[in-house]
């Protein structure tokens, strides 16, 4: 990753720009008057300033304007200063936008409505999440593999797949957390789960950097082992997660905040002080789609949102260089995740819709079929669709939170009838469509 470059010291300009009143006055006049569209430094660069102005003239005056507008957080970076972000145009649209589509907008999709349905595509997309949040961290093993792994419930074979495990374990517990207030005891849980049997020291799973020692402080790295982030000292840690965790729940404000915001703080600060030894962004993300839930965002469910962050890593990273680069400034991190949660709930509308479609074609063909509960439809939707598809007791009981033994029952119900076929796997019972169930089907 390029790492953009840091904005002209701000100090330094503002003494210049104080010689010479005048200009200042003028530079003032001219960014009040122009549209900003919050470009980090890195971008305003390579613009064309406003005619007479410099890049560093054309930085300072569009600086001060959004100084001008900006609101303090109850939290600080390194040196003690206050986190501040500002709300253009595009952030109040895009908080409008995500909060009407996610909190429950009356034309919800049926499949996420329907109870028959419902579990199944949480199971998926909690499934997609896990995944796609642990390869941005380095996890190696296909889409494909993951997910009969975590279908079928067999072991993970190596740490790519226990990370992958981990993560989607880590998600099923967010979920039953979404009532709960924020505690530095459930964040460690939380990075428990996610870095379990994962790292080089077993016993930093749940448990923050304790080593007082500048030189063995976890730095964030880019490319050729470049310094990007240094957190804070480690003495420091536990007092700024109190801190975060009373943010979270409402209790430390400076002003009423966007509740999607406020997520996306979290997101940010548990990155920022980088808490554990490993399992930082896991972690991170893991805690934003808590806060969401918590504030009332249910969709957020069905968000796979690091599937998004993985196509463009890069970006993921500079969202975070660039609110720091700019003295805390946070409206550049939440510009880029706003945008992404929209692209996730875009994407999400599509898929349902797709499904959507499915089901009903499916359906049509099921409509003369009597004698299947809505869980053995489900399961003949995906064995039509998917030829190859394997069915065990207990994904069967994960995918619709059944007991392993009414998920037996389903199945070898299928199998009398034809429409599965039985094997065994090491000492699982495994189904499979049977060849020709689209057949089958029409002759029920």
């Amino acid at each position: 990753m390029k790492v953009p470059a840091p904005p002209p010291n701000w100090r330094e300009l503002s003494a210049e720009m104080q010689r010479t009143p005048e200009r200042l006055i003028s530079l003032v006049k001219v960014a009040y008057e122009t549209s900003d569209d919050y470009a980090p430094w890195d971008k305003v660069r390579y613009r064309k300033a406003p005619d007479g102005l410099t890049a560093e003239d054309w930085w300072f005056a569009l600086r001060l304007k959004r100084l001008s507008a900006a609101r303090t957080l109850p939290l600080r970076d390194v040196e003690g200063a206050p986190f501040t972000y500002a709300l253009p145009d595009e952030v109040l649209r895009l908080c409008d936008e995500i909060g009407s589509r996610a909190s429950g907008f009356i034309a919800a999709p049926e499949p996420v409505t329907n109870p028959a349905t419902r579990d199944r595509y949480l199971v998926n997309s909690l499934i997609e999440e896990a995944i796609t949040s642990s390869q941005l961290e380095g996890a190696a093993t296909t889409r494909s593999v993951a997910k009969d792994m975590l279908r079928t419930g067999r072991s993970p074979r190596n740490r790519s797949e226990l990370m992958i495990a981990n993560n989607y374990r880590a998600m099923r517990r967010v979920v039953e957390l979404r009532e709960s207030d924020f505690t530095p005891e459930a964040i460690l849980e939380l990075h428990r789960i996610v870095t379990d049997g994962t790292l080089d020291s077993p016993d930093a799973a749940g448990r923050m950097q304790s080593n007082p020692d500048p030189a063995d402080r976890v730095s964030v790295l880019g490319d050729d082992d470049q310094v990007l982030h240094r957190p804070p000292p480690v003495s420091e840690l536990p007092r700024r997660l109190i801190e975060l965790c009373r943010f979270a729940n409402g209790q430390a404000t400076a002003g009423w905040m966007h509740p999607v915001l406020r997520a996306l703080t979290i997101h940010f600060m548990a990155g920022y002080d980088h808490y554990f030894e490993d399992g930082n962004g896991r972690t991170a993300r893991a805690l934003f789609y808590w806060s969401m839930l918590k504030q009332g965002y249910w969709l957020t469910e069905f968000l796979t949102v690091s599937t998004i962050l993985k196509k463009a890593p890069g970006q993921y990273a500079r969202s975070f260089l660039y609110s720091e680069q700019d003295g805390g400034d946070l409206t550049y991190f939440f510009i880029y995740h706003l945008n992404v949660i929209k692209r996730a709930l875009d994407d999400l509308d599509v898929y349902l819709a797709a499904k959507v479609s499915e089901l009903r074609r499916t359906r049509s063909l099921l409509s003369d079929a009597s004698g299947f509960n809505h869980r053995q439809i489900a399961l003949l939707e995906l064995a039509v669709k998917d030829p190859d598809a394997t069915f065990t007791a207990q994904s069967h009981a994960d995918s619709h939170g059944i007991s392993g033994e009414r998920a037996r029952q389903d199945l070898m119900a299928l199998e009398a009838r034809g429409l599965l076929s039985r094997t065994k796997n090491g000492r699982k019972f495994v189904w499979i469509p049977a060849a020709d169930i689209a057949t089958r089907l029409a002759q029920t």
